[in-house]
Parts: C-alpha cells; sequence; structure tokens
C-alpha cells in the first residue's frame, strides 16, 4: 500500500512537469505543520519558479487549474481542492472516505500497517553495539546497541534482508598485556582461567596497562605473548577463549535486558579477520596504492567527493589533510608488522562485499569516529573491493551528558557500566510502582517495573535527535507525563483497559470491529485520529530514510495526543449502534499501532494494566 504522501508526490510532480515542460521537477510535498492549513503542503513551486524565473503564485494557480482538470483525476479521489496559500504554497486536505477507506484496508493488513515493502530489497549488514572483551559494556555502548538495533528491525520491516554484525575488540596487544600480566601474579588463573570474573579481567588489565607503559622488559614480554596468540599457541589460545566466553558471560544478559536481537552467530570480531590481513595489505601494494612512509605501510585516500572545511567539493586529486595541510595517509601495517583497526575495518568490508554480498553497510558509532569511516571507505573504493552501486553508511551519534553536561561519569571519573545503569532504571521504576499501585502482585511489580525501567532509559535516547548530546535523567525519562515511555505505556495500557470494559459490559468488541464495512468519521477528533493513523507508514519511511528512531517516537507521541483528544470528544463504549464499530475499530488500530512501534520497531515492552 503506497503511502498518501508518496501519491500525492508523484502525482503533483507529474503535473508540474506537463505545466512546465521541465523534467527534474519535484512537488516536495510534506505534512502540513498547521491543521487549520490542510494535511499536506506542495513546498516545490517555489523553487520551480525561481528557476523558470516566473511568478510562482502564478505558477502555482496554474497547477492548481491542471489538478482540477480532469487530466488529475486520481487527486481528485484522494483531495479536497487544492487551496493557494502565500506566494506560491498549495494546501491539501483529504477527503473523508479516502481516510475511511485506507483505514479499513490497514485494520486488515495485519502486521504490516499499510507499509509498503521497497520495490527492490537489498542485502544490508548492519555493524552495531562491538563491545570489548575484558571490559564491561558501559554507556558508551547504550546509543550503538538500540540505534542500530531499531535499524535493522525498521529496514527488516521494509522487506530487506538484514545481517547483523557485532564487530566485538576481541584481539590486539591488550590481550598480550593481560596474559603477560596473569603468567608473573596469578599463574593459578591460567591454569583455570574460568574463574576469572569481567570485574577482574577489567581491573587486571589496568593494572597491566599501567606496568606495560612503564617496563619495558614488562611491555617485551607482553609483545611476546602477542607473538603466540597470533601464531595460535595452544595455550595463550586457550586462555584467550575463556576471556572471550566470559566478556559474553556479561554482555549477552544486557542484550537480552534489552531487547536487542544480537546473538553469537552475530558475532565477527577483529579475531574474524586476522587471516585476512596479510592478503589486504598484500592487494593493496599490488595494486599501487599503498606505500611505505616512514616504515609503515599506508594509502593516503584520494577522494573526488571529499568536503573541504568550507563545505565546498575539492578538486578531484585533492586528499585528506591533516591542520597543516599535509597528507594523510591511512595506516594499514605498522613498521613492526602489526596491523591496525584500519586494515581490519578494510578486511570487512572485502568480506561483507564479497561474501556477503552487501548491497549497503550501515556503521553505527558515535561521531569521533567520522574522519576514519570516511578514509576506509575511499580506500574501499579505490581498490574496487566496493561497486559503484554499494552504499556505505556511517551512522552517528552524539554523547550521553550528565546533569553538567559533561560525559555521564561515575563520582570517580570512571565510565558508568551500563548493566548497573539499567539496574537503577528497574529500581526506580519499581518505587514509582510501589507509589502507584502498591496493591498488585508481587510479579506483576517485578514485570512492570522491569518493563517501563528498561523501555524508559531506551524511549528516552530515541526521542532525541541522534546526532545530538542528550542529558541523561532519571527524573525525566520516568515521568508520567511528556514523550516518555511511561507515558506511552500507559497510553496504550488506557486504550487497552476500554476493549476490557466493553467486554465486562457484554459488548462484542472483536466481532464489531471484524464486521466493520465502512467507517463513519463525522466528528472532527475521529477524523483527526483516522488521518493519523494512516500515516504511521509515512512515519516509519521518514525514520528508515535518515535513519532517525525519534521520527517514530514523535509520530506515537502524537497518535496517544490525538487519541486522548477523541476520547474525551467521542464516547466509545456508550456511542450509538451506527458509530460504536468506528471508534472501536479507532481504538483498536490505536493499541495496535503503538504496540508496534514501541515493541517491534524500539523493542520496548508495553504493559497491558498500569
Amino acid at each position: 500500500m503506497k503511502s498518501t504522501l508518496d501519491i500525492l508526490e508523484a502525482t503533483i510532480t507529474n503535473v508540474m512537469t506537463e505545466v512546465t515542460g521541465q523534467k527534474d521537477c519535484s512537488a516536495l510535498v510534506r505534512p502540513a505543520t498547521d491543521a487549520k492549513f490542510g494535511d499536506y503542503q506542495v513546498n516545490g513551486v517555489m523553487p520551480l519558479a525561481k528557476q523558470l524565473k516566473t511568478n510562482p503564485r502564478k505558477l502555482a494557480e496554474q497547477i492548481v487549474a491542471k489538478l482540477n482538470s480532469a487530466t488529475a483525476d486520481k487527486l481528485s479521489d484522494i483531495c479536497e481542492t487544492p487551496e493557494i496559500a502565500g506566494p506560491g504554497f498549495i494546501n491539501l486536505r483529504l477527503k473523508p472516505e479516502l481516510v475511511a477507506a485506507n483505514l479499513l484496508q490497514i485494520s486488515k493488513d495485519a502486521g504490516q500497517f499499510g507499509i509498503e515493502k521497497a520495490e527492490k530489497p537489498k542485502t544490508i549488514v548492519v555493524d552495531f553495539s562491538g563491545p570489548n572483551i575484558a571490559k564491561q559494556m558501559h554507556v558508551g555502548h547504550l546509543r550503538s546497541t538500540i540505534i542500530g538495533d531499531c535499524i535493522c528491525r525498521l529496514l527488516e520491516l521494509r522487506g530487506h534482508k538484514v545481517i547483523r554484525q557485532n564487530h566485538i575488540g576481541d584481539w590486539g596487544t591488550q590481550f598480550g598485556m593481560l596474559i603477560a600480566y596473569l603468567r608473573v601474579l596469578y599463574k593459578d588463573k591460567l591454569k583455570q582461567p574460568d574463574s576469572v570474573s569481567i570485574g577482574d579481567l577489567e581491573q587486571f588489565y589496568k593494572n597491566a596497562k599501567h606496568w606495560y607503559d612503564t617496563d619495558p622488559t614488562f611491555a617485551d614480554s607482553a609483545r611476546e605473548e602477542v607473538v603466540k596468540l597470533h601464531n595460535n599457541d595452544k595455550d595463550t589460545l586457550s586462555v584467550w577463549k575463556e576471556f572471550v566466553k566470559e566478556s559474553r558471560r556479561h554482555y549477552q544478559p544486557i542484550y537480552e535486558t534489552l531487547q536487542i536481537d544480537l546473538i553469537y552467530a552475530h558475532e565477527k570480531g577483529e579475531s574474524f579477520y586476522k587471516d585476512m590481513l596479510p592478503g589486504v595489505v598484500a592487494e593493496l601494494k599490488k595494486k599501487g596504492l599503498a606505500v611505505e612512509s616512514e616504515g609503515a605501510v599506508c594509502v593516503f585516500p584520494v577522494d573526488s567527493t571529499h568536503s573541504t572545511s568550507s563545505g565546498q567539493t575539492s578538486s578531484p586529486q585533492a586528499g585528506f589533510k591533516d591542520k597543516e595541510g599535509k597528507p594523510l595517509p591511512v595506516i594499514i601495517q605498522k613498521s613492526d608488522g602489526a596491523y591496525l583497526y584500519a586494515t581490519t575495518d578494510l578486511a570487512a568490508i572485502r568480506y561483507r562485499v564479497g561474501e556477503l554480498k552487501a548491497d549497503e553497510i550501515i556503521y553505527v558509532t558515535d561521531a569521533r569516529q567520522g574522519l576514519h569511516f570516511e578514509m576506509v571507505f575511499t580506500v574501499a573504493k579505490m581498490a574496487g573491493w566496493v561497486k559503484p552501486e554499494t552504499e556505505l553508511v556511517h551512522v552517528t551519534f552524539g554523547s550521553v551528558l550528565g546533569e553538567d553536561g559533561k560525559p555521564l561519569k561515575t563520582r570517580s571519573g570512571e565510565n558508568v557500566k551500563l548493566k548497573e545503569l539499567l539496574d537503577e532504571a528497574v529500581e526506580r521504576a519499581r518505587k514509582v510502582v510501589e507509589d502507584k499501585n502498591p496493591g498488585l502482585p508481587e510479579d506483576e511489580k517485578k514485570k512492570i517495573a522491569n518493563a517501563v525501567g528498561i523501555g524508559a532509559v531506551k524511549y528516552a535516547d530515541y526521542t532525541n535527535n541522534r546526532t545530538s548530546d542528550y542529558i541523561f535523567s532519571f527524573d525525566k525519562m520516568l515521568a508520567m507525563e511528556g514523550n516518555t515511555a511511561p507515558y506511552m505505556q500507559y497510553a496504550y495500557a488506557r486504550v487497552r483497559s476500554i476493549q476490557r470494559k466493553g467486554r465486562d459490559k457484554g459488548i462484542e468488541v472483536d466481532k464489531e470491529i471484524a464486521q466493520s464495512q465502512s467507517i463513519s468519521l463525522t466528528e472532527p477528533s475521529e477524523l483527526d485520529l483516522a488521518k493519523h493513523l494512516i500515516r504511521y507508514g509515512e512515519a516509519v519511511s521518514s525514520a528508515v530514510s535518515d535513519y532517525r528512531p525519534n521520527y517514530l517516537t514523535a509520530y506515537l507521541y502524537d497518535l496517544a495526543q490525538k487519541f486522548s483528544s477523541f476520547y474525551n470528544d467521542c464516547p466509545v463504549l456508550d456511542a450509538s449502534a451506527d458509530k460504536r464499530p468506528t471508534r472501536l475499530l479507532l481504538c483498536d488500530l490505536t493499541a495496535k499501532t503503538i504496540e508496534h512501534g514501541l515493541h517491534n520497531l524500539l523493542g520496548i515492552e508495553v504493559i497491558e494494566q498500569m
């Protein structure tokens, strides 16, 4: 089912082409910012008039005249007579009959809500989360993990084949340090590595890093352990595997708590690519792209689309420069023979395009890695590992800040552990439940507290523009008012309670909904709610196109608000026999849409009773 916006865009663009003879027209149809002017607004007339050097209002009049003619019958089935506003905007108002028909169609489209599948489904690899082995996940992993998961869910809804990849940090010098440290001070731990907890590993690594930085002899022994690891020494490899298992025992329960679809099968850590790294370097050398520079092997990427700091596209032969204007290299092998993150990332691209047949690869990391990925993407394209039509996308996000406006830390200056943060969210939610409903059964309190606490953390993150920093506040995210998870969960429970009350009164709610063959939208708040319900697909499309979950949370919050207005204005259970089926259907679709958005797309539990 094509969205109304897409139909309007195509229809009006065609008319603009007929009127002007220009082939590059775009109607630029957008939802109206103020309902009193209509439901949609055509914004493309003014830029087209500027291009043609003509009066925009006169051009709008010509377009509207054509839209009102027999050649635009399709539009007359959708909208009332278009109206011209201001210097050349065209306002469109949907016909109630169209809204009613779409609503019925959506109600019968189980699970898909009228959301159109992609015309050409793609294979899309999404690289997200990426915890480090021997370290606990901290608040810095939150955004990559939940935004990445949401992107996967949105893409799957549109019919794409999504391949999740958890690029865990499980290889490198840090493991040499850690194993060397244990060999000197905790030999018994090496004999029984499964006795080491994640907390032990984290502290051992901090101690080992300090020792490595201050004692050349220990540094040499750590490097020897790295060599053993790379050479698949049986004992060293066995200890390393236990470290990975212990780390997995820490982060896998966190994924389950957050309802993140990441399992062992999705892991493709740095170690997975280790045997591919020599081939990456050799091929880049063979192609004349890699050169030696100060003992290291480097590629100096050249990108014809690379933008300068002023935002202007640079010349075709311009590359990446540092602040002094010197060429910036991508180092793929150090002078001592060691490989770097960039080498692994290049191997991953080659594998994902060559073996996984990816049409698109999405990386979900913080914005600070922007230059790294821009340069790595450029090298991969220069090497011919990426087809011209293959998309490499870096989805960035800002930082989670404390109340002081600085990156969220503990009082001691440490990163806040993600498990501890989630535990506190559930604990605080439990106190809210105790205050609101002390008489609930114990298991019900626990269930609600978990759903509300975890949902609050996730939803608060999603409501923010992903590229912006945001201040983490338990008080705000657990509030029952405003665009929060508790408010949305309550809105869902409220709608479901109406249906339960109806059944208790002997009303055959499901039967009346199922047998609805026509919909009567006579009250303004009925029509307003119905219009919003049929635009769910537009919200999903916007969220997918720019990988921004906040478009979805904004839609859901508006839906809850419009339902509240509808319920205040229109009796449901006490409505007359001719009106009640329509209103029950509006309630049912509201509940199902909120549930689908929260649970299916954002991974947040809904609650039947609060």
